[in-house]
């Protein structure tokens, strides 16, 4: 049993990013479903998919390559922990790389990328970097 699932998905990407697989697989969550559609729509992913595992979901994401062996995550980070929560306000979300990386946070209106939380002046948790 894992205690912070988020982290978990976040390491099976990296993972499979970095052994060159195609698809990567792991159990299925609301909060997982939405960070894979922040990711597919920031274009770090190219697809994913919910199937019936028995009882059970499973949420299948493909990896998405710049060349054959090069993914186009360099790096994916947990920033707030389940032991060390990181929040921030509107203004003082930072750029990721100068703009090119992305920051997302769980806020009151969703799973947003710092982009649309600055715009939209909301604040929130800030769960992971990627770049």
């Amino acid at each position: 049993m894992y205690t912070d699932p988020i982290a978990d998905m976040l390491t099976r990407i990296r993972n499979a990013g970095t052994a060159g697989h195609q698809m990567v697989e792991m159990p299925s969550s609301k909060q997982k479903v939405e960070l894979a559609k922040v990711l597919k729509a920031e274009g770090y992913i190219v697809d994913y998919k919910v199937k019936e595992d028995g009882k059970f979901k499973v949420l299948a994401i493909e990896v998405k390559y710049e060349s054959e062996s090069q993914p186009i995550i360099r790096k994916i980070q947990r920033i707030s922990k389940p032991g060390l929560r990181v929040y921030k306000k509107a203004k003082n979300i930072e750029k990721i790389l100068g703009g090119l990386g992305v920051a997302i946070l769980s806020t009151n209106k969703g799973l947003l990328t710092d982009r649309k939380a600055r715009k939209e002046n909301i604040g929130g948790e800030v769960l992971c970097y990627v770049y």
